[in-house]
């Protein structure tokens, strides 16, 4: 376990959420930071949240959001790597591989519904789920296997929204269907890819260029992000912000 700087409790403080006056249980969500190689760079897809969102207006983002339990009975393509699933069993909270596949799931359809991207395999696939339809529409069986866990961050407490946030990535070529104009909630605009390096000098959230930051030295390491790498994990512990290891 590392303690962080001062520092660093500031970028994770603003970059999480707002302050507030009470505690709230952090909510699970997923953000998918795709990414794509051109020539010696690593490109990674962000987006602008929107102006009038509350949180964290006009700032450029990965494709995410809060995870549906119900996600974890959508039928998937493969499922996670095993090395991948015991990572997000790690650390606390309520441990389920059921919980850990709606998790995954989650990083999927958010990048559907925010940046129209469909990550699978071309194939036959139905479902009731309203959320799930585009796959549907679009012969897009969602899988699980091309997902690698980059991090964990938890909103520190008394803020106004808290999200306990696993970071995956993927790259473009998992991407089986590409709509034109966006997901179908626009809540991200100005779709862009940058380098890496670029990307951390973007106007991002503190925690975003955090989690850039490690992605990029995993990449030094591990080009190819193979199954089971360490994850990073940002928290509260005894009210002192810490890294750990996963």
């Amino acid at each position: 376990m590392e303690r962080m700087t001062k520092a660093d409790v500031d970028k994770l403080d603003k970059g999480l959420a707002v302050r507030s006056g009470r505690a709230l249980r952090p909510r699970d969500a997923a953000t998918l930071i795709l990414l794509d190689r051109k020539g010696k760079d690593v490109l990674v897809l962000m987006g602008r949240r929107h102006a009038r969102h509350a949180f964290m207006p006009g700032k450029f983002v990965f494709p995410g959001g809060r995870t549906d339990p119900a996600d974890s009975r959508i039928y998937v393509g493969a499922p996670l790597p095993g090395e991948e699933e015991k990572k997000l069993l790690a650390g606390p909270g309520r441990a389920s591989a059921a919980r850990a596949r709606a998790i995954a799931l989650s990083a999927i359809r958010e990048t559907y519904e925010e940046a129209g991207l469909l990550i699978g395999r071309k194939g036959a696939f139905s479902t009731v789920k309203r959320d799930w339809q585009g796959f549907a529409e679009h012969g897009v069986v969602p899988s699980l296997d091309v997902l690698r866990f980059i991090a964990r961050a938890i909103t520190p407490p008394n803020r106004v929204r808290r999200f306990d946030t696993r970071f995956f990535s993927a790259w473009r070529q998992d991407v089986a269907v590409e709509l034109p104009g966006g997901g179908p909630t626009n809540e991200l605009e100005e779709l862009v890819w940058l380098p890496l390096a670029d990307a951390r000098k973007a106007d991002i959230p503190d925690i975003t260029g955090m989690i850039l930051e490690e992605l990029q030295s995993r990449l030094a390491d591990d080009p190819l992000l193979r199954p089971g790498g360490a994850v990073p994990f940002f928290r509260l512990v005894r009210n002192r912000f810490v890294r750990e290891v996963l």
